[in-house]
């Protein structure tokens, strides 16, 4: 890409992420779907070959930006939720109990039957695998309209400030719980999602997960997350004790208001986890969750918020406009009518009837955190934002196998990816508007 191109590229990045959160903020248009058709017509334009990156051919490239967007998007994550998990109390659990029924329940079955589907109409195991896996994550990057505001959002003012981690200091409305659930689910699904596209790495290789699965348990599901998530709260604790408590001064860049520690933070979680063999992903968003659980009011986590935020939306600038411009430029090439199929029932049946069907077992009550009334369940299972994560994943495991079917699953992925991007992007502020405001505890 020429240098002056380069800049043309970030400048219009920097307006764009500058000018649309503010402009939008009263249409039914999300910030992504407009930076997507910016991209789309970019991508028809004479600088569309200077932009351009081919998905296949610089396919380590595409890996490492999504990654880091994802890491990015992760880390905001884990710092805007203001509900405690303190795994040693039951009652803490169960206020998280949208979340754990989408991991797992609605996810796997998304897995299953999109996996199903696509050996259905003719691939192969392996390739139907990385399917089902690559597109059942939602989007922590692209899913920002229907999440939770940012630390403190849902604490009020004359909340105590000294409020030991396990109690639960927030207050809980319909759409409060919506983007709760879908925020939480976000930020542990991508982690998740990894037991599964190793499954289809072993299956590509010639193994067998039904005569492995053992071995397949314990290590990929059960012994790599444990790892992540150790490795995530032992990076979050160690950087909040310093952060917050050092005896000495200039150690506590909390008082000093540094921000850049949430980007050292998630940087030294992922390596770390990485490493010791688990999962990054989860590491960051352990790690993040773990640097909230101290002095939960104070303003630092705001300011750790913003510089993520910011870095997200140029990131998530970038790579939708990227997108936007294969669109354009050739990634739907391999596109037919089992891909339109695929991406139309993940969106409008897959997701929802699984979101349905995990939510809907002995709900909790409204009036309690962590319950959501059918209308709240209805939205949570409709919004299963489809993103860059999927981006990551199929870089990822196209990199570690060859699949024959690679081309047509970047364009289903992208075409997935796109429908999801115009659908929920439309959806979003009406159906969030709609929800019910008030209190209900």
């Amino acid at each position: 890409m020429p240098a002056d191109v380069f800049f043309l590229l970030a400048g219009v990045c920097l307006l764009l992420a500058v000018l649309l959160p503010a402009a939008l903020r009263s249409y039914a248009l999300s910030p992504p779907l407009v930076l997507l058709l910016v991209g789309v017509t970019l991508g028809w334009t004479p600088f569309a070959e200077d932009l351009q990156v081919d998905l296949v051919a610089d396919r380590a490239l595409v890996e490492h930006v999504t990654e880091l967007t994802v890491l990015i998007a992760l880390m905001g994550v884990g710092l805007a939720l203001d509900r405690p998990l303190d795994l040693l109390r039951p009652a803490s659990w169960r206020a998280w109990s949208p979340t754990w029924r989408l991991l797992g329940i609605a996810m796997p079955l998304c897995i299953l039957g999109v996996a199903l589907l696509g050996w259905a109409l003719g691939l192969p195991v392996a390739a139907a695998l990385v399917l089902g896996a690559v597109l059942a994550p939602t989007d922590p990057v692209l899913a920002s309209d229907v999440q939770v505001g940012g630390p403190g959002s849902s604490i009020p003012d004359e909340a105590a400030e000294d409020l030991p981690y396990a109690e639960d200091p927030t207050v809980s409305s319909e759409s409060g719980e919506v983007r709760f659930a879908l925020t939480s689910e976000a930020g542990l699904n991508d982690g998740l999602t990894f037991p599964f596209v190793h499954a289809a790495v072993l299956v590509a290789a010639g193994g067998s997960v039904l005569g492995e699965v053992g071995a397949w348990l314990a290590w990929y599901v059960v012994g790599k997350i444990a790892i992540g998530v150790l490795a995530g709260v032992l990076v979050g604790r160690l950087l909040a004790r310093v952060a917050f408590r050092s005896s000495k001064e200039p150690l506590r860049l909390a008082e000093q208001g540094e921000p850049l520690l949430a980007l050292a933070a998630l940087l030294t979680a992922y390596g770390v986890a990485q490493v010791a063999q688990g999962y990054g992903f989860l590491a960051v968003f352990a790690c993040a969750m773990a640097m909230r659980s101290a002095e939960r009011k104070h303003d630092y986590h705001r300011a750790m918020h913003e510089v993520i935020e910011r870095l997200e939306r140029l990131f998530t600038l970038l790579v939708l406009l990227l997108l936007g411009i294969e669109i354009s430029g050739g990634v739907l090439d391999h596109l037919d009518w089992r891909g339109v199929l695929v991406a139309a029932l993940l969106l409008f049946v897959i997701r929802p009837l699984s979101g349905i069907l995990a939510l809907g077992v002995r709900p909790r009550r409204t009036p309690e955190a962590g319950g959501l009334s059918p209308r709240g369940r209805a939205a949570v299972a409709f919004f299963g934002v489809r993103g860059v994560g999927s981006i990551y994943y199929l870089a990822w495991a196209t990199g570690e196998i060859e699949l024959d079917a690679a081309p047509w699953l970047w364009s289903t992925t992208a075409f997935a990816i796109a429908l999801s991007v115009v659908v929920h992007g439309v959806a979003a502020t009406p159906v969030m508007k709609r929800l019910n405001e008030e209190p209900v505890t």
